[in-house]
């Protein structure tokens, strides 16, 4: 499934598009995300390296902000919407 800003649950405030990257640019695009973020900020990430599932949360509650949901959008892709939290 591709995205539209239809689709976004959420209404991100920015989405960091990383499908088909691996360890650890998807990781490093999230945090580098979070830290641009203003408090409040919405941002999703969209993933399809499953590695990244388990790592882009880790990391970004260790910056102190929240993990609203990862939505399955299709056979090992994923949205990850991030609240930014300062």
């Amino acid at each position: 499934m591709s995205w539209c800003w239809w689709n976004w649950r959420y209404g991100p405030t920015s989405w960091r598009p990383v499908r088909g990257e691996v360890c650890p640019v998807p990781d490093v695009e999230a945090k580098r995300a979070v830290k641009k973020g203003k408090d409040g900020d919405i941002i999703m990430i969209q993933i399809d390296y499953p590695m990244s599932k388990e790592r882009i949360p880790e990391g970004v509650r260790k910056l102190g902000s929240e993990i609203l949901e990862i939505e399955e959008v299709g056979t090992s892709e994923w949205n990850i919407y991030i609240k930014v939290k300062k």
